[in-house]
């Protein structure tokens, strides 16, 4: 098999993973949010059960040294990862791949930063995540007074967790091609059920700081 074959045939396999998880866009609003949406909040609810019960389990000592953030709250919100997720999606109207970007985000930064991704610090980096990344996608975006309010937060909180998250990533958004479709592969392949497209884990080694 030639390169120019085996790239043909990288190129239909991703459009056809691209097309399954929803991130193809078309003219008209989606009015259900995208697979995709679905299996980031099911890797992160996961992500959060796995952190949480190793945080429980840990010594008190150990405990008492886990990094806090300015991510982190106080007490865990009452809304659900799920329902933050959909509320996200039900007022950002940011496009579907935004939501992709942001998951990397969120993985870069738990990696540079070293911290565990739990119930108290999920909603803000995600809120945070999503409004960079459609402020690097996106041709038209909302400013951060909007992001503030569908994220239940005051401006100067939403300003000041956009510039620590740029920060700690180095103030480095791009998303190379090739690290945007490896997460979606592995979205997929993450999925209750065996994805569609499952692929060898070779081909996925990616977004396992959660």
């Amino acid at each position: 098999m030639n390169s120019e074959h085996a790239s043909e045939e990288d190129g239909h396999e991703s459009a056809q993973i691209y097309e399954a998880l929803g991130l193809i866009e078309s003219r008209r609003r989606a009015e259900k949010p995208p697979r995709a949406l679905s299996l980031i909040v099911l890797y992160l609810q996961r992500s959060i059960r796995k952190n949480e019960k190793f945080i429980q389990t840990s010594s008190r000592r150990r405990r008492s040294a886990a990094i806090v953030t300015d991510f982190h709250s106080s007490a865990a919100p009452s809304v659900t990862v799920e329902q933050y997720m959909e509320r996200i999606f039900k007022y950002a109207n940011c496009s579907p791949s935004c939501y992709v970007v942001a998951f990397l985000y969120m993985d870069r930064y738990l990696k540079q930063v070293g911290v565990r991704l739990t119930s108290l610090n999920v909603h803000r980096l995600l809120i945070t995540a999503v409004m960079l990344a459609a402020k690097f996608m996106d041709d038209m975006c909302y400013d951060n007074a909007y992001y503030a309010m569908i994220g239940g937060l005051s401006i100067a909180e939403m300003n000041a967790l956009e510039m620590k998250l740029l920060s700690d990533l180095d103030f480095r958004l791009h998303v190379t091609v090739e690290t945007f479709r490896r997460c979606c592969f592995m979205l997929d392949e993450e999925a209750p059920l065996t994805g569609k497209y499952g692929v060898k884990e070779s081909r996925v080694a990616t977004c396992r700081a959660f």
